[in-house]
């Protein structure tokens, strides 16, 4: 067997550091923001309040009617209302204006 040249040790340190390198870069640019965006919405979901107009994560959009604690009630045209599931309203179009 061949002996390993003397100095030519691996220290275990650098060993694992581009390894640590690489996690600590995965979660200030992927972990970190995802779970920032998620807080953000879940804020947005517990905000919701009677006569919102949003949208769903299926594009419909509408207008809230009621709020219970998983589901909301929207009206989606007159005489329309559907039930969804508080998790899949995504926007609140109060905000945006109007398109000419």
């Amino acid at each position: 067997m061949a002996q390993p040249a003397q100095g030519a040790e691996a220290n275990p340190i650098m060993t694992f550091l581009p390894l640590v390198l690489i996690i600590v870069v995965f979660y200030f640019f992927m972990i970190r923001p995802q779970m920032k965006r998620q807080k953000e919405l879940a804020t947005f979901r517990n905000s919701l309040e009677k006569g919102d107009k949003v949208v769903t994560t299926g594009g419909i959009y509408g207008k809230i009617l009621e709020i219970k604690d998983n589901t909301v009630l929207l009206q989606v045209d007159d005489n329309v209302k559907i039930r969804v599931d508080k998790a899949a309203i995504v926007k609140d179009m109060s905000d945006v204006q109007a398109q000419k």
